[in-house]
């Protein structure tokens, strides 16, 4: 049930931010960043309240949340609980209140950043739907799944260096790619531009060089998650990802929303993974329900046109749990830092409107799409806006991650 603010606009059942919610981010009004929450249309300066003692010492000043990542889920709770009481509508109006309304600012006049510090970036395969009609695509429906899929979340390292945050400008990468009736490849734009509609798993607590983690002890680490669009270079991967897969097809920019929402939060909405169709080794099986019940969602809004919904899937569908990603990550001995992000894998329904890629959507480019202004595309086009959304609906409230949005730029020597 949604839990009431002294914050009005946090009590609208259609508010992302409730006071169930509480995200964690990085915000500037004009000045340095530093850490905050959101509850309803307002952004609550984190470091105000450490200097004022309202909250403990937790890096709040700094202008991203490794710090505080790094202390570990009793903090986590313990600050968590902490705002709970100060921006609860059963909080007695006094001296402390004032402080905390002090440090309110309003969302649209701030400046929203990168929340974390991202160590490494690891990007999973592990949307079993995307996976079957990727390989349906590319190899034939009889050999869709690598005949390791269904015994190991398949991933590959990805570039922290170019995750960014909603709102940054996405410029068409370059690169190499190869037309199946030339005798030698090309250089230029990108021709085949696509979006993965992912999650992505924010990691906490590190671990130990040579010291796998089971997954329950996985799950612990997880700090929260966000919206995570990894834009997708598919006529450069075609060329480049035989025999090591992805490179530069990836790794010219990956999308996250600002606001890095808990466990806490989503708790009410843990679902279980899909039944197996092969029984997974100990070390990887399920221990619980640790998927999450979220509704997400692809917006397209072509150059000079209105959006477009052309996909609402849900994080259920996931094979595999960032969790049992994780467990998997460090069973090799692969040290995690605070600061890693795991991204969840394109995240497709059954049906055609629940896939979550144009690779799906227009299976190839040859079943274009048409957008609500009568526009059609096959893959993105410069001057194209993609949006990926998402929330958890609970009763009479819901808990949101903030958009997680990109527009593209033209190549640049175009």
């Amino acid at each position: 049930m949604l839990m009431s603010s002294w914050v009005e606009t946090a009590n609208d059942p259609q508010c992302p931010f409730p006071l169930n919610n509480l995200p964690f981010g990085v915000f500037s009004a004009g000045d340095a960043p530093r850490c905050a929450t959101a509850i309803g249309d307002k952004v609550l300066d984190l470091a105000a309240l450490q200097k004022a003692g309202l909250l403990p010492a937790c890096g709040f000043d700094e202008p991203a949340l490794n710090t505080f990542m790094a202390k570990g889920p009793q903090v986590w709770q313990a600050v968590r609980d902490r705002l709970t009481s100060l921006l609860s509508a059963e909080h007695e109006d006094g001296e402390t209140r004032l402080q905390v309304t002090s440090a309110l600012h309003e969302a649209c006049d701030v400046r929203l950043h990168l929340p974390f510090q991202v160590s490494e970036y690891t990007d999973f395969y592990a949307g079993k739907q995307h996976a079957i009609n990727v390989g349906t695509m590319f190899r034939g429906a009889e050999n869709a799944l690598p005949p390791n899929w269904l015994h190991i979340p398949i991933g590959y390292n990805g570039r922290a260096s170019t995750v960014v945050v909603s709102g940054t400008e996405i410029r068409r990468p370059l690169g190499q790619t190869k037309a199946p009736d030339a005798d030698m490849p090309s250089f230029g734009p990108c021709q085949r531009l696509d979006i993965e509609l992912e999650m992505g798993a924010v990691i906490g607590l590190p671990s130990n060089m040579g010291q796998p983690v089971s997954v329950d002890e996985a799950d612990a680490m997880i700090f929260g998650y966000v919206l995570l669009n990894d834009w997708s270079a598919r006529d450069i991967q075609a060329w480049e990802y035989q025999p090591l897969g992805p490179f530069q097809a990836k790794a010219f920019a990956t999308t996250i929303s600002p606001w890095i929402v808990t466990k806490a939060a989503l708790e009410p909405f843990r679902c279980p993974t899909p039944e197996r169709e092969k029984p997974l080794l100990p070390h990887l099986r399920d221990t619980g329900p640790m998927l999450y019940d979220i509704e997400l969602g692809v917006s397209m809004t072509a150059k000079g046109g209105a959006p477009t919904v052309i996909s609402q899937t849900n994080y259920r569908y996931m094979y595999y749990s960032a969790a049992q990603q994780l467990a998997h990550h460090s069973s090799s001995g692969c040290a995690m830092r605070t600061g890693d992000l795991l991204g969840s894998g394109t995240v497709s329904g059954p049906d055609k409107h629940q896939y979550g890629s144009l690779l799906e959507m227009t299976w190839g480019g040859k079943e274009p799409l048409t957008l609500d202004d009568g526009q059609t595309r096959r893959f993105i086009e410069d001057g194209d806006t993609l949006a990926l959304h998402g929330h958890a609906q609970g009763q009479g409230y819901r808990i949101g991650f903030g958009s997680c949005k990109g527009t593209i730029l033209p190549a640049f020597d175009s």
